[in-house]
């Protein structure tokens, strides 16, 4: 079973050389494409692992050569296996727009962009989400796409988390515009010199992160950052909430599901779900 978008495993039935490299870098039931994702994974572990050392100035200055190197040798290797899955892939819109596919493309863009702009090729870190392909080689790919609970209460969700993050800007603005008036105008406190830096500490305040560089001396602009820390305390529970109702509303149709798959025999399906989320098999 293949759990790679944009491809369909029942078109595949030539033993064609396609077949067998889409077999080997798709699939991870065979030693040649087992053997592949273990050395896939090994490399973009020590890609990663390359592109945090360079930004340690001691190893780049002694090591900068080195590191620019390998690190093109991988984009080389990574560049010619996107093309290749596109080569072998039937339904190549489908992967290319796939979030693996999104994800193996933008692993390789930053490096070919120094060339405009050096420190692109920091952004190479984001090939550690290409290592999400462990699940699959461990036989974990079905609680992938648990995952698709969670991105479905966010999407129900976002008309409520959008009115309530309209909200809480309204709220602090309002109020970091007050503590510009109490301490930039009244008492010249230097931190709060104008209206936007006020509203960067009441965001940061209404946030509970609080870093301090800027503080209230006056009581009046402490009791105002008291009442800010406070709103701040009460409204971290919202979104969580409102997630929280949306996923145990989806878990609960879930459950109602009692269709088992004929293959595997696994329940607790989506009640719209066409396939088996563990083996594929139809429904």
């Amino acid at each position: 079973m293949s759990y790679e978008p944009g491809h369909d495993p029942e078109l595949h039935k030539s033993d064609d050389l396609k077949d067998r490299i889409w077999r080997i870098i798709f699939q991870s039931d065979t030693p040649g494409s087992k053997l592949f994702d273990i050395l896939l994974m090994w490399a973009i572990g020590i890609s990663v692992i390359i592109v945090m050392l360079e930004s340690v100035e001691s190893l780049d200055a002694a090591y900068h050569r080195f590191f620019f190197i390998v690190e093109w040798v991988f984009t080389i290797l990574f560049t010619i296996e996107y093309a290749v899955r596109i080569w072998v892939v039937r339904k190549k819109r489908a992967y290319i727009f796939s979030f693996f596919g999104i994800i193996d493309l933008i692993s390789i863009i930053p490096m070919y962009l120094t060339a405009l702009l050096a420190e692109t090729h920091y952004l190479l870190i984001l090939r550690v989400l290409r290592l999400l392909r462990i699940f699959r080689v461990l036989k974990m790919a079905r609680h992938i796409g648990e995952a698709n609970h969670l991105l479905n209460a966010l999407r129900s969700s976002w008309a409520k988390i959008s009115v309530f993050i309209f909200c809480v800007v309204a709220v602090t603005m309002i109020l970091g515009t007050m503590m510009y008036v109490v301490e930039g105008v009244i008492a010249k406190n230097e931190g709060f010199n104008n209206v936007p830096q006020s509203i960067y500490w009441a965001i940061v305040t209404i946030s509970t992160v609080g870093y301090g560089d800027i503080t209230p001396v006056t009581v009046p602009g402490k009791m105002l950052a008291t009442v800010i820390i406070l709103i701040g305390y009460g409204i971290i529970a919202v979104p969580t909430g409102i997630v929280t109702a949306e996923l145990n509303a989806r878990f609960a149709q879930v459950r109602m599901d009692s269709r088992a798959c004929v293959e595997c025999g696994l329940e607790g399906h989506d009640p719209k779900a066409l396939y088996c989320k563990s083996c594929g098999t139809k429904l």
